[in-house]
């Protein structure tokens, strides 16, 4: 029996341990900006619509409640100006991370398909196509890509770890050289909430995909919105077609989101208040890294939205990721993300407002 496991690249996260150690001896304990997970509460009335579900003994639905998929078209329509969206048009997933690296496997992708992924991009993308034997392609600009034997393109606006944003006039030319090769395009937007100095715009938006879901899929998730991170609520919508197949594919593998979490995504999607408060409060952490580290010494690029700085001194990522942790400061390489980052950090703002300030004495002294 062969491991699946050879096919993939190591994992990267083991390689920070040795950072983290010497981050957490620090006198007033460590600063972990290295992994953008939610620190603050569960809003209030998630954690009520959970708990008022938690009497469910029986096996909830692959394609989730009909309240579930109301929730879901009627978010994509109201927040992501999409038209006409059916419950044929969602989804819910176990998470997006679960998504995504199962993705290619789901379409039937193998040796001789191609999955293409920017240069600098969430490491999972790459582990999904290598899961099924598939070829992983990084591009600068996708339609400067072979279209020959290409399966599935990922878009990811915002990004992940550059905070990047593509414009809808970058997306539509995207998708239109998509359609014309009959490539099939994910779009990873689950950052798109969170849009600080640009307002993202989703491939679902008339101006992109042109009022019609043909060959085009949106990824969304609760992680970062409305910290629920530890439900794994997520969810995808578009094409009709290509989540048919997946529906009827993921019944079969009995991939559930549990019905209390059903609820409570119906919830969240339904309440706005909790989203703004919540964005405040990254906001302001945001402000006060970003202004620490520029006047530490770094250059910030892109970042005009997600939850992360792209910072650098222009030297090598491991070498200021060693100088912060002597600070007691963790951060991510940017090398996690591909070879262009290697000069790069990825700083996230989503530890406490405590530890923020803390940061930001440390880099100030």
């Amino acid at each position: 029996m062969s491991a699946v496991s050879s096919r993939l690249p190591v994992f990267p996260w083991d390689r920070l341990e040795p950072y983290k150690a010497t981050a957490a001896a620090h006198p007033d304990g460590i600063v972990d900006l290295s992994v953008g997970t939610p620190v603050d509460p569960v809003p209030a009335l998630i954690q009520r619509a959970l708990t008022d579900a938690a009497d469910s003994p029986g096996y909830p639905t692959v394609w989730g409640t009909a309240a579930l998929r109301d929730a879901l078209t009627g978010w994509v329509e109201r927040r992501l100006g999409a038209r006409e969206v059916r419950h044929t048009n969602v989804l819910p997933v176990v998470g997006s991370k679960e998504l995504v690296a199962w993705l290619p496997t789901q379409l039937g992708l193998g040796a001789g398909d191609r999955v293409a992924y920017p240069r600098l991009a969430y490491p999972t993308y790459e582990v999904g196509a290598r899961l099924c034997g598939a070829t992983p392609v990084v591009y600068d600009d996708p339609t400067e890509l072979d279209p020959e034997g290409l399966a599935l393109l990922w878009l990811n606006s915002p990004s992940n770890p550059t905070g990047r944003v593509l414009d809808r006039t970058e997306l539509a030319r995207i998708v239109a050289w998509a359609r014309q090769h009959g490539v099939l395009v994910f779009s990873d937007e689950c950052y798109l909430e969170l849009g600080w100095e640009a307002e993202p715009v989703s491939v679902l938006h008339p101006d992109v995909c042109g009022g019609t879901y043909e060959g085009v899929v949106a990824v969304h998730s609760l992680s970062k919105r409305s910290n629920l991170a530890g439900y794994r609520a997520a969810f995808i919508a578009g094409d009709e077609r290509v989540l048919g197949e997946l529906l009827t594919i993921r019944k079969h593998g009995g991939m559930m989101m549990p019905a209390p979490v059903q609820a409570a995504t119906v919830a969240a999607l339904g309440d706005d208040t909790h989203v703004h408060e919540q964005r405040a409060r990254y906001a302001a952490r945001r402000t006060a890294l970003r202004d620490a580290l520029e006047a530490h010494g770094f250059r910030i690029e892109h970042s005009e939205a997600s939850l992360y700085l792209w910072a650098t001194r222009d030297e090598p990522c491991w070498e200021t990721v060693a100088q912060l942790a002597d600070r007691g400061i963790l951060v991510a390489p940017g090398d996690f993300y591909g070879a262009a980052g290697d000069r790069f950090v990825r700083v996230a703002f989503t530890a406490t407002d405590e530890r923020v300030a803390a940061a930001v004495k440390r880099l100030g002294g």
